[in-house]
Formats: structure tokens, sequence, C-alpha cells
């Protein structure tokens, strides 16, 4: 099969030209064109526009052979992790070309590829590249011939600019604008099909997808911030700044003002505002990781333990005065580190004599950033709530927080007594490992 990976929300005639050369390659190689066609959730992270059944109708409709729906993804996992994911199921598929539009040419899609290749991970990819999606597919294709034994045959056209540059963002935001009725001038951006299912979806009142914000809202006006801090993709910051923010009414604005206030780009809010809205947690996005890392398609450099060394390295650094910058450098060119981290803490905590008498050993003390910045934690008992700063070494600190910033790595809390009969919190950091060595 010839793939293709893509939104198609919807099908315009950018998509067509694609779909009509990999039909000469097909043709050619007698194979078929599948679709992979993104469900639930656009790689971008927000709702579709397009019915999906609609958007599989347009496309079959200029020629593929097959649609295939990638569902489950994109409202868990960025894109430097969901790409390794949809290629590696390409790969069992037997797919064995796959064909993409970009403005550059293959050559320096190699070239700008090339560092990713080599450092064996694909995050941290700068915004001035040009074409960073396709850039990123090629890097990643590359490291999973390893892991499959063989490439998928890499196809580029040059993007469609007549009569204009055509995205789908552009046509969405001017059907929008006009009421959802298609102008003269967007209809010549879409294939006389997809014209003729966009008229009847819009009838039929499937056009646009949307959040469910009265879900999202209410999570973001209720949900406490310990409760908040199990939800992936969401920092302490950002978590504060949601709560600073209530109460959210009808105002979208303002849920998305609470993001940009947290230094949230708008990739990452829509990631963001899905997880709380689908209540992703980061226990759910942890296990999705690991299965993905057992199977071998995750690149070492990108998984877990990587996270977890980092942050311990880098509380480590900073705690001998070295900036964390200087430290996440260090970490990130060197390969010569051994690291260890501590993957249970103890902490103090404090608790009034009344409140001492009321709890008892393995009481959850659910763990969390407070108003303050402080590390806190949440102990509930009955009719009783404490809440209370945690008393941890600065180092500690630092590697924690690290922790609870990251994406998906779960922390959970539990009350103790230690040898002195003093209440204790121990803080566990979930990674679901099999290594033993880790203490």
């Amino acid at each position: 099969m010839i793939a293709i990976s893509a939104d198609f929300d919807p099908v315009h005639k950018g998509h067509e030209q694609l779909i009509r050369k990999a039909r000469e390659i097909a043709d050619e190689k007698d194979i078929e064109v599948a679709i992979y066609m993104n469900k639930g959730y656009s790689a971008n992270h927000a709702p579709f526009f397009t019915p999906f059944e609609a958007r599989k109708e347009m496309a079959l409709a200029l020629g593929a052979d097959k649609v295939i729906g990638v569902e489950g993804l994109h409202h868990r996992l960025i894109l430097s992790y969901s790409v390794p994911i949809r290629l590696a199921k390409m790969h069992e598929d037997g797919v064995t070309d796959y064909i993409t539009a970009a403005d550059i040419s293959l050559d320096e899609v190699k070239k700008y590829a090339e560092r990713f290749i080599q450092e064996g991970s694909f995050l941290g990819m700068p915004q001035d590249f040009p074409n960073r999606n396709v850039i990123r597919w090629y890097a990643i294709n590359e490291f999973l011939s390893k892991r499959f034994d063989r490439k998928i045959d890499f196809h580029l056209i040059p993007e469609l600019t007549q009569p204009k540059k055509v995205s789908g963002r552009f046509i969405r935001k001017e059907i929008l604008k006009n009421n959802l009725v298609i102008s003269d001038d967007i209809k010549k951006l879409l294939p006389k099909t997809s014209i003729e299912i966009l008229e009847r979806e819009i009838e039929k009142g499937t056009i646009p997808g949307k959040r469910n914000m009265k879900v999202l809202k209410h999570k973001m006006n209720t949900y406490s911030r310990s409760n908040l801090t199990n939800i992936a993709y969401l920092n302490g910051k950002v978590i504060n700044k949601i709560v600073e923010g209530r109460f959210y009414k009808d105002d979208e604005e303002s849920i998305w003002a609470s993001f940009r206030r947290a230094d949230y780009g708008p990739v990452m809010t829509r990631l963001a505002a899905s997880c709380i809205e689908e209540e992703v947690t980061k226990d759910e996005v942890l296990k999705l990781m690991r299965h993905y890392e057992e199977k071998g398609v995750i690149p070492e450099e990108q998984n877990v333990d990587k996270i977890i060394e980092r942050a311990w390295y880098v509380a480590e650094e900073v705690d001998k005065g070295v900036s964390a910058k200087e430290a996440n450098e260090k970490f990130r060119t060197r390969k010569d580190l051994k690291i260890n981290p501590l993957m249970t803490l103890e902490s103090g905590l404090n608790l009034t004599k009344f409140e001492a008498k009321k709890v008892h050993e393995g009481l959850e003390a659910k763990i969390f950033v407070d108003k303050d910045n402080q590390i806190s934690c949440e102990i509930k008992e009955k009719k009783i709530k404490i809440k209370t700063n945690l008393k941890l070494p600065s180092k500690e600190v630092t590697y924690l927080r690290y922790i609870l910033d990251s994406r998906y790595i779960p922390v959970s809390g539990e009350l103790i007594k230690n040898k002195r009969n003093d209440w204790r919190v121990k803080i566990t950091i979930h990674d679901y490992s099999n290594n033993n060595d880790k203490k």
C-alpha cells in the first residue's frame, strides 16, 4: 500500500493533488492507496470541523481505495510520540510507500532531519523549521527502519499554491466567518465532491464539530488543584492559573486566557483542554507510553526513564549551584551519565494535634502545587480535609517539581509514621517499569 496520513478536514484541492499522485504510484506498483485518517481529535489536538464519515467519503470520492481510522492518540500524545505509533501501524499493515506534500525539497527535508536521526529523539524541533511535521515523519521513518528492518519509501510533492496556498485551517475559518455558507472563493479551493458533502453536512447540522464546553467548564470550575494535578499535560503553573480564573461562564476566551497566562502555546493549550475534557490522566498516558516502548516504537531518548533521570540529574546539579539550563544541556549531550533517581521520597508535614488524632496510616495524600508555588498535600478523612505544605530537602523539592510538571508521570502520597512515631508522607513516583534497580 501507499499511505497518506492526514486530518483531511475538509478534503481540499491540495489533498486531491496528493491522492492523484498516490494513485499514479499505486497503479505503477499495483498497490492500493490507503488514507490513514485521524478520528476523534485532530493531529493538533482539536475536535474536527467535519465528521469522520464525511471526510472518509470525500477521500474515497477522489480515488483512495480505503480509509483507515486512527483514533485514541491525539488527545493523549504530542506528535513526537503519536507519529512513531502511526508509522509503526503502517509497517504492521504492510505499507510500502508514504507520500506527503511540502514547500521544500526532499533533500532539504533530509538535511533538517539529520540531527534528529543522529540524536535518536524527535522532541524539541525548532519552531522556525519549515514543514516541521514532514521533517518529523521523515526522521521517524528512518528510526523505525531499524525496528522493522526495512524503510517505507518516502515520496514528496510540492504543496498546492494556486490560486493561493490551500489550507484546511483557512477554509474552515472562512466558512465559519461566512455563517456556514461556502463562498465562491472557497469553492475554488475544494473539489466538487467535497463541496457537495460539506453542504450536505452543514444542512444536517453536523458541521462544525465542537468541544463539549459544558464538561470542560465544569471541570475547570470545580476540580481541586490536587485533582487537576492528575490530569495529563497540566503543570503547577497552569493549574494555579485555572483556579485563579474561576468562575468560567460562557466566554470561551476566558478559558484560553488562563492557559496563555501560564505560557501555554496554542498546540499545548488544545492538548491540555482535550485532556481535561476527556479526563485523560497522567497514569493513562504513562501506561500507553510504556506499551509502545516495550514494542520498540518509542525512541530510547524519549522514554519515561529518560524524563525521570533528567529530573533527578538536573535537581542534583542545581543543588550544586549549576544552572538548570546548563544541567539540561549536559544531560542531553552526554551519554556516559549514570543516574539512579529516587522513586520514593519521605516528607514531613504540619498537622495540628486535632488533625493528628483524626488521621491514620495508609490514608491517601494527594500531592499538588499550592497557590504560593509550594509542594503540598491534601488528606481527606471522613468530614475532615487537611491541606499542608510538605517538608523536603531542596534537591528533592526541585526533583519532585520537575516530576509534577512532567507530561505524564503520576505521583501518589500515603500517610505513614516513622520510627519516632512522627507523621510523614511517603511519596511514590510511578513509572510502571520492571527495572528493579530503582529505589
